[in-house]
């Protein structure tokens, strides 16, 4: 495994938007949103009258059903999780606390495989719903990965295993002022991992002759500097 061509990503709120049809297939079942439900990450929090014992359980049921083989992409997903996978090579390992059920983590996969291909994705891991992610993540200690997640406290267990966390924006999360990388999109996870590469590349390019006239990481670096400045900028 090439370490600097792996990305580590959440699938609900990173991949797949997971709110939307949840929060529709409870309404169905007959559960009211409270007020500014979209500001909420506890499920129980989200809607009229539900116990806090009630909330796993209905997060368990959905992630079991038959509509997690349908969950669609979240925002520009698809247009550059491909774009990196396919142009840059770089492969993703799916960390997901989705469901400990085998038939539900088989529709998993079959949709995101469905969503970005069958090679993009060279790892699944499943663990049971609203289970902790450090134990797996102890496995990439100090690879400095790129780690992508909604969830803050799980954003906060990459820093500190040694990652390099990115927070993906939601309602739930726009109070967390720590140190993760926050972004609105994959398209500017896109630039982030781009940037990382090109800055990389200087090592590799760099002869150590200050004498040269020509210096290929010189153009490197100045189309990171500029485009930092323009993003800087909006």
């Amino acid at each position: 495994m090439n370490k600097d061509k792996v990305i580590l990503v959440d699938a609900d709120g990173v991949l797949l938007d997971w709110e939307r049809p949840f929060t529709q297939w409870m309404v169905d079942h007959g559960y009211k949103t409270v007020e500014n439900h979209e500001l909420k990450y506890k499920v129980h929090e989200k809607f009229v009258g539900m116990p806090k014992s009630q909330s796993n359980v209905m997060a368990r049921y959905f992630n079991e059903s038959a509509a997690v083989a349908y969950m669609p992409p979240l925002r520009d997903a698809i247009k550059y999780v491909k774009k990196l996978h396919e142009e840059h090579g770089y492969v993703f390992h799916l960390i997901t606390s989705l469901s400990s059920d085998e038939h539900a983590q088989a529709l998993r996969t079959k949709n995101i495989r469905n969503l970005f291909g069958n090679t993009a994705f060279e790892k699944f891991i499943y663990l049971d719903t609203g289970a902790d992610k450090d134990k797996v993540l102890e496995a990439y200690k100090d690879s400095e990965m790129f780690w992508v997640e909604d969830k803050p406290a799980n954003a906060e267990v990459g820093l500190e295993l040694g990652l390099r966390s990115i927070l993906m924006t939601h309602t739930h999360n726009l109070s967390y002022e720590g140190k993760a990388e926050r972004v609105w999109n994959w398209g500017e996870i896109y630039r982030i991992i781009d940037n990382a590469s090109r800055l990389k590349n200087l090592n590799h390019l760099w002869t150590g002759d200050d004498n040269l006239s020509d210096k290929p990481w010189q153009t490197i670096l100045e189309e990171v500097r500029d485009e930092r400045i323009t993003n800087e900028g909006k």
